[in-house]
């Protein structure tokens, strides 16, 4: 549940009775400790000790908890360790750090690099939130000088927005000599440095001491004014700001110009967001304060979990986790926001319950994939785009563009401090700074993982090395032109082999501190460049572009999703099953509807091709090089299908309605061309580029004339809708019934046919839903009939959440069995067995509905049930039709005669 202003805890607890009639358990609520104002998602902020007051007041809260309580839902926070908000007025943190640099008592908690290389910044904190170049803002007026009478101090706002303030020790200049208050006041700042240790409390006395004289002398109040006033010049006039420059120039901080950033950022941030400063959670201190909160409230019964977020930003995530553990103050339930490889396991030693399950969105999603049409769409991808680049290219390359771009600063000062490792042995000092940021570059673009977890308490796991070894000799291929050395020295220093023995040389506090600090810089590096680039470059199949997908693997086979659910049940059986969040590219439908095109690629390519030649054919000249370029318009056209909204699916085109969609895919696609960073960026705006683009898609959308497109596309678009809806049910059951905990994204209880971020975060029309829960079940035949309502959705959910409750034991520890199928489309065939010692329950599913679900498709398909001993007469939870086991089987004409799923419990108890 996705909690902002608009929709705060009041509202949430008025929810509360449709949840528990739903069937829901608890409710997972984004962030709600306090964060910067006007936050949209809560992952901004700025105090852990406190709620945030535009989500409603204490009792607020209080009525929140109270409503889950009295309808038997738990509660899970999502709480965000990695990372503050800062810039703005918000965080007293970074004011006080901006106030008095190194020595802030606040100054460790955040991860900064006091001593850069750069010396203009020696001792100083970038702050990267000018729109344009320092001088040009200063100029304009946006930077100026302010008194705050209420607190007594002074400080440098830039926009009315960022509070920039002025260190004490600096009041002196300001103030000057033209009262006698003021001079006296002025005399007592320019001495707090004989007030040491104390300093910092002096000062906060004298600023009371002073806003104190403002309040009671009016003519003091107006001569700081005209003291501020001096400070401030006239806008257009440059000169006239050199007073505040000069004292600008003197403070702990630096503003400059937003892309700044890349090359001089020296503190650590969540990805490359200036606005989100990382901070250090390994130190005890700052642990114990920002989790006094939580902790109260899970010792108050008020949550049940927590859920991670960006767990891999942690300077020691395991390290982490564990303290978790053994400072909650109760038991709970804690899962990790974590992005595997293919190949990757979370680890066992961390004491969490599993992911938050990106990989369980993926791996349904390739199951519904038929592979019988990679090939084809992989060739007509190719060919109508020209793109031929594989995606493990397209991913190195795309990493490199943020090295060498958004994150160039923080990979230099990674080299840096390599460096300073390698020039303190002389086997390794003649290691230059260039030499191994080269090497670290080649190294991290072609890592196969977010990040590894050396620790230098412990010898590297297996799959550490694994890992870096893998990337080592990736590394040495494509960077042949460095000496192989250096490679050995970063592997070395990357795995802590430097200091594996004794008198080796090497202090081992440093060579552990930048075998960290390389692990932190790769996963961001990993995100920005495999899921904010290469998933907006690499357009062959968008519903595999997700969040923890791999989208040069085509399909799922259904051995493959067996293992995966037997390995989950094994490892984690209380993971997450996620299907949707606020992080996914597409929502959960949106994928279920595109994954139909495996199945029909070569029709896709007809219409594709078609549509193309009609949307380009307005373009006088050449239209195969006017914009969209090929990559980008095979994106549109696979985002206008899978997002297509179901009212519209129907043929009848609203044009209101058409309008709002239109409006909302224009966000998606610029967001997505943006992202891709080929036409234009986000820093850099290609506005001619987007425009043209913006102009196709209006005109493709069209429906203020005759449009021979959009009558193309919507009739090819019902046909795939209806399949894609089939997916869709696919979908709900495998995710209901499999090992793990399903997590049912808001609103998602209706068709999702969401667009990336913000559009997933659109206001849920809970009335409808509400509406459509209280309608009863409703004869599946209509429901099956009339999808396009999603009441046939609601309805599987709601039936499966009330067996889990009816069944809790078969859900938290049953086994898990894969049935398999034999005869004419057993390949279709899905099944699993869950059992416990008084329960079972047979999962279902036809894959690929667009093959069709006659009886004369399946002929005598049969689905066998292997064990020896089980019940013989079964029923179907949703049509209620009764089953009964012939020679240990179902036929399959008769499991899916109404849908593609099946959920079958015994009619009498198991032997």
């Amino acid at each position: 549940m996705q909690l902002n202003k608009d929709f705060g805890f009041d509202q949430a607890a008025a929810l509360a009775p449709y949840l528990a009639r739903l069937g829901i358990s608890h409710v997972y609520c984004s962030p709600y400790l306090r964060a910067r104002p006007g936050s949209t998602h809560g992952y901004d902020i700025v105090s852990h000790t406190e709620l945030n007051p535009e989500l409603g007041s204490t009792a607020a809260f209080d009525r929140m908890v109270a409503a889950f309580r009295e309808n038997g839902l738990g509660q899970i926070l999502d709480f965000v360790p990695n990372h503050m908000g800062v810039g703005g007025a918000d965080n007293p943190w970074w004011l006080d750090v901006l106030e008095w640099g190194p020595d802030s008592q606040f100054a460790g908690w955040f991860d900064i690099d006091w001593e850069s290389d750069r010396r203009y910044l020696q001792g100083k904190l970038l702050v990267p939130f000018l729109g344009e170049q320092y001088g040009a803002e200063l100029q304009s007026g946006a930077l100026r000088l302010r008194f705050d009478a209420e607190a007594g101090s002074l400080a440098v706002w830039a926009y009315d927005n960022h509070k920039l303030p002025i260190s004490p020790l600096h009041y002196e200049r300001v103030l000057g000599d033209n009262h006698p208050d003021l001079e006296r006041f002025g005399d007592a700042f320019a001495h707090l440095s004989t007030w040491r240790p104390h300093i910092v409390r002096r000062a906060s006395d004298l600023k009371l001491e002073l806003a104190e004289s403002v309040r009671e002398n009016p003519d003091l109040a107006v001569a700081i004014q005209a003291a501020v006033d001096r400070f401030n010049g006239e806008i257009g006039e440059l000169q006239s700001w050199s007073k505040l420059d000069a004292l600008i120039r003197d403070q702990h901080w630096r503003a400059a110009h937003f892309r700044v950033a890349a090359d001089d950022i020296n503190y650590r941030r969540f990805f490359n967001i200036n606005d989100l400063a990382g901070i250090r959670m390994e130190l005890p201190q700052l642990f114990d304060h920002a989790h006094s909160l939580v902790f109260r409230l899970l010792e108050q019964g008020v949550l049940d979990g927590i859920r991670l977020d960006h767990v891999d930003g942690l300077l020691d995530p395991k390290g982490y986790c564990l303290r978790l553990r053994e400072k909650a103050p109760c038991p709970f339930y804690l899962v990790v926001e974590k992005i595997l490889a293919p190949h990757e396991n979370l680890r066992d030693d961390w004491d969490v319950e599993g992911t938050t399950g990106y990989e369980f969105a993926n791996l349904v999603t390739g199951l519904l994939n038929d592979p019988a049409g990679q090939e084809d769409l992989t060739r007509f991808y190719a060919d109508f785009t020209g793109e031929r680049a594989s995606f493990s290219a397209i991913v190195r390359d795309s990493k490199m563009r943020i090295m060498e771009n958004e994150m160039a600063s923080e990979l230099n000062v990674l080299a840096r401090e390599a460096a300073r490792v390698a020039r303190s042995n002389p086997r390794t000092a003649d290691f230059t700074n260039n030499v191994l940021q080269r090497a670290l570059r080649e190294i991290i673009a072609v890592f196969p993982v977010y990040r590894t977890y050396v620790d230098g308490r412990s010898v590297p796991t297996q799959a550490d090395r694994r890992d870096i070894d893998w990337a080592m000799a990736q590394a040495r291929r494509n960077g042949a032109a460095l000496d192989p050395s250096v490679f050995d020295f970063l592997h070395q220093l990357l795995t802590c082999d430097l200091v594996a023995e004794p008198r080796s040389g090497f202090s081992r506090v440093e060579v552990v501190r930048v075998a960290m600090r390389a692990q932190q810089y790769s996963g961001p590096v990993m995100a920005k460049g495999l899921e904010d680039t290469a998933f907006y470059r690499y357009n062959r199949m968008l519903a595999l572009n997700e969040v923890g997908g791999h989208p040069d693997q085509f399909s799922v086979s259904v051995s493959a999703f067996h293992y995966a659910n037997v390995q989950r049940a094994k490892r984690t059986p209380h993971a997450m099953l996620s299907t949707a969040t606020h992080d996914t590219k597409r929502g959960e439908d949106t994928r279920a509807r595109l994954a139909v095109l495996s199945e029909m690629p070569d029709e896709w390519a007809q219409h594709v091709a078609l549509w193309s030649r009609m949307l380009r054919a307005r373009n006088a000249g050449n239209p195969d090089v006017a914009p969209p370029d090929r990559n980008d318009e095979y994106a549109f056209y696979q985002l206008l299908l899978g997002a297509w909204p179901a009212q519209l699916s129907a043929g009848q085109l609203d044009p209101v309605e058409v309008d709002a969609f239109r409006q909302r895919i224009e966000g998606a696609i610029t967001k997505a061309m943006r992202e891709a960073k080929v036409h234009t960026t986000w820093a850099a705006p290609n506005v001619a580029y987007e425009d043209a683009v913006l102009e196709f898609i209006r005109y493709a959308l069209d429906t203020s004339r005759t449009n021979p497109f959009l009558e193309s596309f919507s009739a090819f678009q019902q046909r795939v809708a209806t399949f894609g809806a089939l997916n869709s049910l696919i979908q709900v059951v495998l995710k209901f019934t499999a090992p793990g905990v399903p997590d049912l994204y808001q609103g998602a209880e209706l068709w999702d046919f969401s667009m990336v971020d913000p559009d997933n975060r659109r206001p849920v029309d809970y009335d409808i839903r509400k509406a459509s829960l209280a309608s009863g079940r409703g004869d599946l035949p209509e429901l099956l009939e009339n999808w396009r309502d999603g009441r046939l959705k609601l309805r599987l959910i709601a039936e499966t959440l009330a067996l889990r409750r009816r069944e809790p034991e078969l859900f938290m520890h049953g086994s898990y069995e894969a049935l398999h199928g034999t005869g004419p489309q057993a390949d279709r065939l899905c099944a699993f067995m869950r059992t416990s010692e008084d329960s079972a329950l047979v999962t279902a599913v036809a894959l690929y509905p667009s093959r069709g679900h006659g009886a004369d498709t399946w002929g005598d398909c049969t689905l066998t049930l292997s064990s020896e001993v089980v019940p013989q007469r079964w029923s179907e939870l949703f049509s209620g039709r009764e089953f009964i086991l012939s020679q240990g089987s179902f036929l399959a004409r008769e499991l899916f005669a109404s849908l593609p799923v099946a959920l079958l419990t015994p009619s009498q108890p198991p032997a």
